[in-house]
């Protein structure tokens, strides 16, 4: 999916587990119990998704394909809408749609309350476990073996350049070629970026610090702010704070535009073309940077290997809350998005790179090329990206972590207003209260 709400704070992530405990009143958002549905009509079920899936086409497809089902599909706003409300929903035992989107954020946070979803497996799930690679089946599932959601979309993982400003700078713009300069890794992609600054042009060579912390981390290490028995060691993992240092030397060498993402000045910056280079996960090129650029910048976008090759940032999945009362028919759904036609589809909509093994060896997404990004095989280039990846666990407050302690943090030193030292020190110390 196109997620520009992966990466907004997130204000209920931290009380999740806790608030899942609690009898909370709700406000439903279902027509009402029986779904809207008569005894001889269809049944209506209710989707509940955050930012944009990509499902438009796709339900249409499926509503023809099933006349007996019609979906209320209820788009909610941003993650940072969506998860405080699903959460109330799931405490109060009504509110919550027949299927809702889980960010992998927090998607552990739901794993651990998984008495408030469906069994999967019990609708008969288990005969698509082979359709998804085994870590995003296993990241839905509990130590017991109950999987509460089908995977969506995975984020794989390239550089997304501006290939007109790569000439300005003497910079090769073939995108074969510019994967070269740093195919060693993010050190080489600095490099490169001190070499684009002294030609003199005035643009930033990326838009923020904290734009390569993710992606480094995600490729070189198998854990972030957690160890796997949850204990919080994002003071101690040293990549975590390697990816600080890297990003944090960009901004001291004049290499970033000290934007932040997701807030106006970052959209500001497509359009006024303030910055040259952004590791770019699939979702983000259609479904933010075409828009967020512009018409204006048709064709002067291009897509290249990430530093190192692989990684992965961001995907997503579809659970069904245990409320429900149309569980077979929500699963129909459900199977329908995260099978091979619909996520083929959402990746049409929405630039939402499937993680169905059988959508992403189609043509229809391997061969897929992007005219808006130089004709580019994005298809090719993502799915390369995550051929080889290691999944990266993430703990119960991962998305509470990045979003409100170390992004905001590492921002604060790119700007100048604390040393890295002094951020790095505040950022941990939050972190620990915020973990308990």
């Amino acid at each position: 999916m196109s997620v520009t709400s992966r990466r907004l704070r997130s204000i209920a992530a931290v009380a999740l587990v806790a608030g899942l405990g609690m009898g909370t009143a709700a406000c439903s958002n279902k027509k009402d119990d029986d779904g809207g549905s008569s005894d001889s009509g269809p049944v209506t079920v209710v989707l509940q998704t955050f930012g944009n899936f990509g499902y438009d086409q796709a339900i249409k497809d499926f509503e023809a394909s099933h006349p007996n089902i019609k979906v209320d599909h209820q788009k909610m706003g941003e993650l940072r809408d969506f998860q405080p409300k699903l959460v109330q929903a799931l405490a109060a035992g009504s509110g919550a749609g027949d299927v809702v989107g889980l960010e992998e954020g927090v998607l552990l946070q739901y794993v651990a309350a998984a008495d408030k979803f469906a069994d999967l497996n019990a609708l008969g799930a288990g005969e698509l476990k082979s359709q998804f690679p085994e870590w995003k089946w296993a990241r839905a599932t509990t130590p017991q073996g109950k999987t509460i959601g089908l995977g969506t979309d995975v984020g794989g993982l390239a550089i997304c350049y501006r290939k007109d400003m790569f000439a300005q700078a003497k910079l090769p713009t073939d995108r074969d070629e510019v994967g070269k300069l740093w195919a060693s890794g993010w050190d080489a992609f600095i490099e490169q970026g001190k070499k684009f600054k002294a030609s003199g042009i005035k643009a930033a060579w990326i838009d923020s610090a904290t734009s390569i912390m993710q992606p480094y981390i995600m490729q070189n290490s198998q854990t972030w702010f957690y160890s796997e028995d949850n204990k919080f060691i994002g003071d101690t993992n040293p990549v975590v704070r390697t990816a600080w240092d890297k990003g944090l030397e960009m901004a001291k060498e004049g290499l970033t535009a000290k934007v932040q993402r997701w807030q106006p000045d970052w959209d500001a910056a497509f359009k006024n073309n303030a910055f040259a280079t952004i590791p770019c996960p699939a979702w983000m090129t259609e479904g933010v940077i075409k828009p967020k650029s512009g018409d204006a910048n048709a064709g002067k976008w291009d897509v290249a290997p990430v530093p190192g090759g692989s990684g992965n940032w961001g995907g997503s999945y579809l659970g069904i809350p245990e409320q429900s009362k149309h569980k077979p028919q929500a699963y129909e759904l459900a199977k329908y998005l995260t099978g091979k036609a619909g996520q083929l589809a959402a990746w049409n909509e929405a630039s939402a790179m499937p993680s169905n093994l059988e959508a992403a060896a189609d043509p229809a997404f391997a061969d897929a090329k992007s005219e808006y990004f130089s004709n580019a095989p994005i298809g090719k280039i993502f799915g390369d990206s995550v051929k080889n990846i290691q999944p990266v666990y993430l703990g119960p407050l991962h998305q509470q972590l990045w979003e409100t302690v170390l992004e905001p943090a590492m921002q604060a030193a790119e700007r100048g207003q604390k040393s890295s030292d002094a951020a790095w020190a505040g950022a941990m110390a939050e972190a620990k209260k915020t973990v308990g």
